[in-house]
C-alpha cells in the first residue's frame, strides 16, 4: 500500500532546501586542509624566530689542558679564551682541579670540585666588557655531578655584589649540555668566601652590568669516589657586551 507524502508549501520547501545546501557547504569546508602558513604568526613571539632574537654569544670557554694532561690544580693557564680571566673563591679554592681530555665525549676537559673540602666557586671575567644579562640573556654549560650536588650560577655585579641563582643542573649518570634563561632565575646574595647564600630573595636585581659569571655547587666535596662533587666543562654565556669604563 502506498503511503501518501505530505504536501509542502513553497516557502517551507525553499527553507528545507536551503538548510540542506548550507550543511553540504559547511561539511566541504571542514574537510579542506588549512591554508599553508595559517596560524604560524601567533607562535613567534620574541623567541628565536620572532622580532626579539636571543642575546649574542658573549663568551665561550672550553678549557685548556696542560701538555702532560691528567688531573692537576687549576690555574689561569686553563683558560683557552684569551679575553677571559679565571677567578676562584672559597677557602680551599686552590684545590679545584682541571682534568679531562680534549675531544673526549666521556671525559671532556673540565673543572672538578672533588678536592674542595669547603665550598669552592669559579667565575670568568671578560677583560674588555661587562655583560648585560637582562632580556633574553642565558647560560649554556656542560655538567656532571655526584651525590646530592648541583651546579648553580653565580654572578658578581659591577658594584661587587655576588649573587647565587636557584637554577641547578647536573646528572650523576652522564655529561649533559643544558641551558637556562637568566630571566627565569631567582637570586640570593652570596658570600663567595664562605660559600653560602645570605639574606632574602633579591627582587629584580640590576643585571645590566655583570662583572663575572661562573658557578658554585654550594656544598663541600668528598674527594675521589662517588660521594659528592661537581664537574663543569664548556661554558657559554649569551649576553650583550657593555664596554668597561
Amino acid at each position: 500500500m502506498l503511503r501518501r507524502i505530505p504536501f509542502l508549501s513553497a516557502p517551507v520547501l525553499s527553507s528545507f532546501v536551503a538548510v540542506i545546501a548550507l550543511s553540504v557547504v559547511c561539511g566541504a569546508l571542514a574537510q579542506q586542509p588549512a591554508a599553508e602558513g595559517a596560524g604560524k604568526g601567533k607562535a613567534k613571539g620574541k623567541g628565536k624566530e620572532g622580532s626579539g632574537a636571543h642575546a649574542p654569544l658573549f663568551f665561550r670557554e672550553e678549557w685548556k689542558q696542560t701538555p702532560s694532561g691528567g688531573e692537576h690544580d687549576v690555574t689561569t693557564d686553563a683558560v683557552s679564551n684569551s679575553n677571559l680571566e679565571l677567578k676562584l673563591y672559597g677557602t680551599t679554592a686552590k684545590s679545584m682541579q682541571l682534568t679531562g681530555d680534549a675531544g673526549s665525549d666521556t671525559n671532556p676537559i673540565h673543572l672538578w670540585t672533588g678536592l674542595c673540602n669547603t665550598v669552592c666557586s669559579a667565575t670568568l671575567r671578560d677583560k674588555r666588557n661587562y655583560a648585560d644579562m637582562t632580556g633574553l640573556a642565558k647560560i649554556r654549560w656542560v655538567t656532571k655531578v655526584s651525590g646530592f650536588h648541583k651546579v648553580h650560577p653565580i654572578l658578581k655585579l659591577a658594584d661587587g655584589t655576588f649573587l647565587a641563582g636557584d637554577a641547578a643542573d647536573g646528572s650523576i649518570l652522564d655529561w649533559h649540555e643544558s641551558e637556562f634563561s637568566i630571566a627565569d632565575v631567582r637570586w640570593l646574595k652570596f658570600d663567595s668566601e664562605r660559600g653560602v647564600t645570605v639574606g632574602t630573595w633579591v627582587e629584580k636585581p640590576d643585571l645590566s652590568k655583570v662583572d663575572e659569571i661562573g658557578f658554585s655547587d654550594l656544598m663541600p666535596a668528598s674527594g675521589h669516589g662517588q660521594g659528592g662533587w661537581s664537574d663543569v666543562g664548556k661554558i657559554e654565556v649569551y649576553a650583550k657586551p657593555v664596554p668597561r669604563g
